[in-house]
């Protein structure tokens, strides 16, 4: 049995260019951060049965892989030659679509383990690229490679995308204090509002396939000043001028919204003035494509305040630390043990 554990994570500046309609034509940035909340994804032989068990928010036992509907489980086995005979769970520390990149966490996570199992261990740049075929190749999902490479790679990382799809990836290695700083003021609250961040990406998508589209020239000025703001951001933050990122972050939001009717709603635009009048906010966003999931804010002084109001709000904060590593094994045993360790009831809480 092999166990991974793969960090979720919070983009900081660039995002939306890293979908292939914006960066085949002008380039992508993203500057983004991973979390110390993870997905784990345990994989086993069993020694017998053929069949194929998947447990994650639904249980599938099928008799060949081409009959699983989890597409990114069918799909990531079918690319490791595995038909049959088969066991996978998962279980993670955030729910889904709250847009914090976990459907990659799930595929970055299953491949390393699937790599593991087989003995052939690959750099991350072919892990996260091998994660980005399978989503956007061969399921043509309409989204990006940030997720798949800050699932990969973890820490403060910098992905610069050329237009052909290759990426440069580049960490930093801020000092203990600033990532305390950063960390402190940066605050993360759950909306309860969950997304598929396919609906939210379409109208992006559709806009800058088209020239002729009537929203192209604004999504794709939006996007150009958003590509703008990511590099601002990471100058901001490489210079240790927190509160410059906070700044920026209202000018990123304000851009944003410009892309799609649904990257924002009602109850959160009230809760996210209201605090940049009463508390201090500088900047904030809905974390990944938008519509619901985490609300993040900068706040650079009334911590507690900020926080008490967001929780009468019905919004708690989530309190966390970055990941300085991607997805890694953290364990791997003899087979047999999968079933005795995570049966049905434990694996149904599973947010994939």
């Amino acid at each position: 049995m092999i166990v991974t554990r793969t960090p979720f994570r919070v983009t900081l500046g660039g995002g939306g260019t890293d979908l292939p309609s914006y960066y085949s034509k002008h380039g992508g940035f993203i500057f983004a951060i991973g979390l110390d909340k993870y997905m784990y994804v345990v994989v086993n032989r069993p020694t017998v049965g053929k069949k194929i068990r998947l447990h994650y928010s639904q249980s599938e036992v099928v008799d060949h892989v081409n009959d699983l509907r989890h597409e990114l489980a069918r799909e990531a086995l079918r690319a490791h030659g595995i038909e049959d005979s088969f066991e996978v769970a998962s279980i993670a520390d955030l729910p889904a679509g709250t847009g914090l990149g976990s459907s990659s966490c799930y595929l970055v996570g299953l491949l390393n383990a699937l790599h593991h199992d087989r003995r052939d261990y690959v750099p991350l740049q072919s892990l996260a690229e091998e994660a980005c075929n399978i989503e956007l190749n061969i399921l043509q999902q309409p989204i990006g490679k940030q997720d798949q490479y800050m699932a990969t790679y973890g820490g403060l990382t910098v992905l610069d995308i050329a237009p052909d799809g290759k990426v440069a990836v580049r960490q930093l290695r801020p000092s203990s204090s600033d990532v305390s700083e950063l960390v402190a003021h940066t605050h993360i609250y759950y909306t309860g509002a969950q997304r598929d961040a396919r609906e939210v990406l379409h109208d992006q998508n559709a806009a800058m396939k088209s020239s002729a589209s009537v929203d192209h020239a604004r999504v794709s000025d939006s996007l150009h000043r958003i590509k703008d703001l990511g590099h601002r951001i990471l100058e901001a933050i490489e210079a240790s001028n927190f509160d410059r990122f906070g700044e920026l972050l209202h000018e990123h939001w304000t851009s944003k919204k410009q892309l799609s009717n649904k990257i924002s709603f009602g109850a959160v635009d009230q809760v996210y003035e209201e605090v940049r009048e009463r508390f201090g906010v500088l900047g904030g966003k809905i974390i990944g494509a938008g519509g619901g999931g985490f609300l993040m804010l900068y706040c650079a002084r009334q911590h507690t305040a900020l926080e008490r109001f967001m929780l009468e709000q019905g919004m708690p904060r989530m309190h966390y630390s970055v990941e300085p590593e991607g997805t890694k094994v953290v364990s791997q045993m003899g087979h047999g043990w999968l079933a005795a360790t995570l049966n049905a009831p434990v694996a149904s809480q599973v947010p994939v």
